[in-house]
């Protein structure tokens, strides 16, 4: 609900909330030492070394002591101390997590402030932490609140570091919005893509290949349908393919930037005692390619598409199933322009995604993403990308937000993000407008005076992650595919085994219109054949049985509207097909 409809600020909250999750873990454990406690999207976090491992059972003792302090209504003061004062007490402490904090910021130039909650009767000390804020004015002011999960996190992120233990929560106003939350949650879990996938025999993930996904045989299928899908589009939409190789030497990325900006992302190897790279993007091949002969300005616009596997270092920490691996398909593509060809590319380029997303019925919003800290480009590159998107986004009277210093380091982008059912959001595709890479690569093409130019480069990709993207629409659809997508759409169940014969005849019909269908001739009852077909969550069951076998029909019965229609097999071929 809008922060503004409420008496105090959720972000303030949540993180007040956080203080108070750590002062009852220093009741509870009075040695622990603690690490950091901000807030997240939906809730909040905090990090602690502990002299012992957590389990679930004390979620609800740490909970109880949280609304004792809570109810005691205490207030946060706010201190500002120099890093001495700071380091003094912290030793004192022993806090050695929050002293390497101070050390920083201390360099940095930042103010050192702790937040201390103290009872409102007489200002007595009750816990103390380093901490910028902000905060409420009183515990008391603090809404519904839920401990939700216990989880290990490298302190910083960084797995040299030592592993702490991670207390996720989370805080909203009132209990019916905590309420609505987390039956939100119970739901996410019912569709995570993780043990769908499995359920569903999609795909695996192996000891031998962590962050690498293994997809089965169904899973191939999912994703040739929605490749099928992507080719189509693209065909229309005037696009060549191309397909350039996964290792290539290092001094390429040298020259396109990726190892002054991306390098820590990136896999090394040698051959021949040279040094290589396995590619994390696509885009300089494509521009290998854009130099293998003179390109006219009658040539251009050019729009290559590339279905490139690459390869990012990610840390064991992240890797999440399919949301997060360390090696994917990017449904990419380099659109190579003139300057004056530049809008009329990005609204081309605008158009494709929304097309394509509401094919999944999905909505979204877009995000300018603008210039970041690493980056290559002059400021006048910058500003002409920048204001160029800004002009096409308000041409097309599309609504978008502002990312300030999230752009890619050689161009702004727009960001795509997509609304599942339950409403989260997911980041697919990007759109990167770039006048960089071709400087760098020195790319020409002759212009209608005969002189050599400068073409510019927008870089897009739709899915974003063809793997991602499918972890998406598990989630999405929970597993029940729309059956233009599923890896099976139809199942046939035989009655009794005497009438497999007229089932094997239905399912040659189906084959021979490319019906994806399994038949069910176990020796199971038919009830629980349809049980087992509700869990694989096939889109039709085709039961037959005598009656079906007289009239030369099937009983369909719909997954989606638990419907069921008798029917010829050519009628069911012909719906199945739309």
């Amino acid at each position: 609900m809008p922060k503004e409809n409420k008496k105090v600020d959720l972000d303030a909250m949540r993180h007040s909330c956080s203080h108070v999750l750590a002062q009852a873990v220093l009741q509870m454990f009075p040695e622990a030492k603690l690490g950091i406690g901000p807030t997240i999207e939906d809730g909040f976090y905090y990090d602690f070394e502990l002299p012992r491992t957590l389990i679930p059972e004390d979620l609800p003792i740490l909970e109880k002591k949280m609304k004792q302090i809570i109810k005691q209504d205490q207030k946060f003061l706010k201190k500002e101390v120099s890093p001495k004062e700071a380091i003094k007490f912290l030793k004192k402490a022993d806090q050695k997590y929050k002293i390497e904090l101070v050390k920083e910021f201390a360099k940095s130039g930042e103010k050192i402030t702790f937040y201390e909650n103290v009872m409102p009767q007489d200002n007595k000390p009750m816990f103390v932490d380093l901490c910028e804020g902000p905060h409420l004015d009183r515990t008391g002011q603090i809404g519904a609140f839920k401990l939700l999960k216990i989880a290990g996190a490298y302190w910083r992120g960084d797995e040299k570091n030592p592993m702490l233990q991670r207390i996720y929560g989370t805080c909203f106003h009132t209990k019916e919005e905590l309420d609505k939350y987390l039956k939100k949650i119970e739901e996410a879990k019912k569709r995570d893509h993780r043990k769908l996938g499995k359920e569903l025999d999609l795909f695996s993930f192996h000891e031998d290949g962590p962050g690498f996904p293994f997809f089965h045989p169904k899973g191939m299928i999912l994703i040739n349908q929605l490749l099928e899908y992507w080719h189509k589009e693209h065909k229309e939409a005037g696009y060549g393919l191309v397909s350039t190789p996964i290792i290539l030497r290092e001094s390429l990325w040298h020259q396109s930037g990726h190892y002054d900006n991306y390098k820590e992302h990136m896999y090394f190897t040698h051959i021949d005692d040279e040094g290589y790279a396995i590619k994390p993007m696509n885009c300089p091949g494509g521009m290998l390619i854009y130099k293998e002969r003179t390109r006219s300005y009658r040539h251009l616009p050019l729009r290559w598409a590339e279905l490139g596997l690459v390869h990012r270092h990610e840390k064991s920490g992240v890797l999440h199933g399919l949301f997060r691996v360390r090696s994917f398909t990017q449904d990419d593509a380099h659109i190579f322009c003139t300057e004056e060809q530049i809008k009329d590319e990005l609204k081309g380029v605008l158009r494709l995604f929304e097309k394509m997303y509401a094919k999944f019925g999905f909505e979204y919003m877009i995000e300018l993403s603008t210039r970041p800290e690493k980056s290559i480009g002059s400021d006048e590159m910058w500003d002409l990308s920048e204001k160029t998107m800004h002009e096409v986004l308000k041409e097309e009277k599309l609504d978008y937000e502002i990312n300030e210093g999230d752009g890619a380091f050689y161009g702004p982008k727009f960001d795509f993000h997509i609304a599942d059912c339950l409403g989260r959001t997911w980041q697919c595709g990007t759109l990167q407008l770039d006048f960089s890479m071709p400087e760098r690569f020195e790319l020409e093409y002759i212009g209608e005076d005969g002189n050599p130019h400068r073409p510019v480069m927008l870089h897009r990709v739709v899915y974003g992650s063809i793997e991602r993207f499918m972890g998406i629409l598990i989630e999405h659809y929970g597993g029940a595919f729309p059956a233009w997508i599923a890896p099976v759409q139809a199942i046939i169940l035989p009655v009794s085994d005497k009438f497999n014969d007229y089932a094997k005849k239905a399912a040659e019909k189906l084959y021979e219109k490319g019906i994806r269908y399994e038949i069910d001739d176990s020796s199971e009852t038919l009830g629980k054949k349809i049980r087992n077909a509700e869990l694989l969550k096939i889109p039709f069951m085709l039961v037959v049985g005598e009656k079906e076998q007289k009239g030369n029909t099937v009983a369909v019965r719909d997954y989606a509207t638990k419907k069921q229609k008798v029917m010829k097999v050519d009628e069911f071929i012909k719906m199945a097909s739309l």
